[in-house]
């Protein structure tokens, strides 16, 4: 893909509201990811551009019988916080894909409820297109829920941690 067609795609991106873009164009595919403002003061904001890959066809979910992950799926469409969430600041999905909270299965978990975190921890991996992303805390505290299980799929902006600062 061009490299002018990729840098109109950035300025398209930074215009509109739009989170992310994805273009495909033959066997190349394009994905721009704008990062979420909270994720991090201090840097500009970055977008990613993921290598040829093939879409993956995508699963429906299915029905969860606790109220708990129903709550905060159903808050993360409606970007309100989830009742019932202990007190701390949430900490949000960055893209849509698969949570894993260990870097394989048969590993202990990146954190737990009653982990200390400090900045720049991996809390967890989201895999999106077959590329495993790392999820880093960006401050400082203390793991009081974990609000998503391993392997379940995640949407953009979907509570993923509370912590609470200190």
């Amino acid at each position: 893909m061009d490299l002018r067609k990729i840098k109109k795609l950035i300025e398209l991106l930074e215009e509109s509201q739009l989170a992310e873009i994805e273009i495909h164009e033959g066997e190349e595919s394009v994905r721009l990811i704008r990062h979420h403002p909270q994720q991090s003061a201090a840097m500009p904001q970055a977008y990613h551009v993921a290598a040829p890959a093939a879409v993956p066809a995508a699963t429906p979910a299915a029905p969860d019988t606790e109220p708990s992950a129903a709550t905060s799926s159903s808050a993360a469409t409606s970007g309100e916080e989830p009742a019932g969430l202990p007190e701390g600041e949430v900490v949000r999905s960055p893209m849509v894909g698969t949570f894993y909270g260990a870097p394989n299965p048969d590993a202990d978990p990146f954190v737990k409820v009653g982990s200390s975190v400090s900045t720049g921890d991996t809390l967890c991996l989201i895999e999106a297109m077959k590329m495993f992303n790392q999820i880093e805390s960006e401050l400082a505290g203390k793991v009081v829920a974990v609000l998503v299980e391993d392997g379940q799929p995640v949407e953009f902006d979907e509570p993923l941690f509370v912590i609470k600062k200190g």
